[in-house]
């Protein structure tokens, strides 16, 4: 179910009504709490990183303006995860960044990251600190797959969530919509070599073998070097009809710029990773042009049921939401509905009872009721496909514009 940021607000205030006595506003100023935001805000994945920051601000404004997170007072946390020598999200600094979430009593939860390099790097940390983290766009299954919770859940209790569904399913839905729609036969692998990049270059691979999808090759590309062409040069000589590439924006855009010199009639795709205003920003057109890219997510900013909440977004920041702008102001919606009922049963606000209220969310937001399976994971698997067309009425960095809303994608 959709509801309106209008029709969200009410549903607040009737949550809250009645169910703690008043707090005097010098009492509110007191009762403090933060909720961490850690994204790569420099770097090839800043435009992303950007749109999601402002989101998770937005809510947590408009929470405290209405008043009704029952005398409580949030602050954002920020964070950013992207190093100069990385180029882009750097899982070390994730590490780093969730220690000081860690070491600061008044972080209850966080919102982030963007990147699963950073996710894996970040999640056994916060979990041995028992702080919980909702991640609006990092997709990699390892994360929540119970196989690996000795890594990820060492204390035992789930501390990572998702309002976005994982690579399990965004990879096999790339390849169906290739074989059954684009009619591809033949395809080339490559991947980024990051944590999410090989993890969806993996799932997608796993659904062309059941799918008849001969794969040619597979290669990895290093993000920091410039030249892809003799990796290019050999796929031009397999003659794939498709190119699937796992990655993010780094080596992204350099690779979308030197494919269209090299293999310009060969079709390609890519996940959420290339779902990047910086990749038509980077690369240009018309190398751009053509692009297949996944969300994770539901497509809604196009949705007049979140109208007000894109106007908005747009007036105040001076740029559009993306999709996972939405998943990361829902995530932030749950974590203050969470403190909010915590309040409201007569409970401390600690990072345990803020984590159990997460794990137990039904909650209506943006994208329809969000729920969470015992690991961590959305329960909604909707995965959405685009390409990319030039607009020439937009500016390049217009990601509704740029990119162009295919459908869901074929379920696996």
């Amino acid at each position: 179910m959709i509801i309106s940021r209008r029709h969200f607000a009410g549903l607040l205030g009737a949550a809250s009504a009645g169910a703690m006595l008043p707090v005097e506003p010098s009492k509110a100023e007191d009762k403090i709490v933060r909720i961490g935001v850690e994204v790569a805000l420099t770097g090839a994945g800043a435009d992303a990183a950007t749109r999601i920051r402002n989101a998770v601000v937005l809510a947590i404004d408009e929470a405290n303006s209405a008043g009704n997170l029952n005398g409580y007072k949030v602050e954002p946390f920020i964070l950013d995860d992207a190093t100069s020598t990385a180029g882009q999200y750097d899982p070390t600094q994730a590490a780093t960044n969730a220690r000081k979430y860690v070491n600061d009593k008044s972080v209850v939860a966080a919102v982030g990251p963007e990147n699963s390099g950073s996710a894996k790097a970040l999640a056994p940390i916060l979990n041995q600190g028992d702080l919980a983290i909702i991640t609006p766009a990092a997709t990699n299954p390892d994360l929540t797959d119970p196989k690996f919770a000795g890594l990820y859940r060492p204390s035992g209790k789930t501390t990572f969530f998702r309002t976005v569904t994982t690579d399990n399913y965004q990879g096999p839905g790339i390849a169906n919509y290739l074989a059954d729609v684009l009619n591809v036969k033949t395809v080339f692998i490559l991947d980024d070599s990051g944590a999410y990049g090989v993890g969806i270059a993996d799932a997608f691979q796993r659904q062309t073998e059941k799918r008849g999808l001969h794969v040619l090759g597979r290669d990895r590309l290093d993000p920091l070097a410039s030249d892809y062409t003799a990796i290019l040069t050999k796929i031009k000589s397999l003659k794939p009809q498709a190119l699937l590439y796992g990655g993010v924006a780094l080596a992204g855009v350099k690779l979308a710029q030197q494919a269209y010199e090299i293999i310009p009639d060969v079709i390609k795709a890519g996940g959420d990773g290339m779902h990047n205003a910086q990749v038509v920003v980077g690369a240009g057109y018309p190398a751009a042009e053509g692009w297949y890219a996944s969300s994770a997510s539901p497509h809604l900013t196009d949705d007049p049921a979140v109208a007000s909440f894109v106007k908005t977004y747009t007036s105040r920041f001076g740029l559009g939401p993306s999709d996972y702008a939405i998943t990361a102001y829902d995530g932030t919606l749950v974590i203050l509905d969470a403190i909010r009922r915590v309040v409201a049963a007569r409970q401390p606000v600690t990072r345990a009872s803020v984590r159990d209220a997460i794990q137990n969310t039904s909650f209506k937001t943006l994208q329809g009721t969000i729920s969470f399976d015992a690991n961590g994971d959305l329960n909604n698997k909707v995965v959405s496909l685009y390409q990319i067309r030039k607009d020439v009425g937009a500016p390049l960095e217009d990601l509704q514009r740029q990119f162009h809303y295919l459908g869901p994608a074929p379920r696996v």
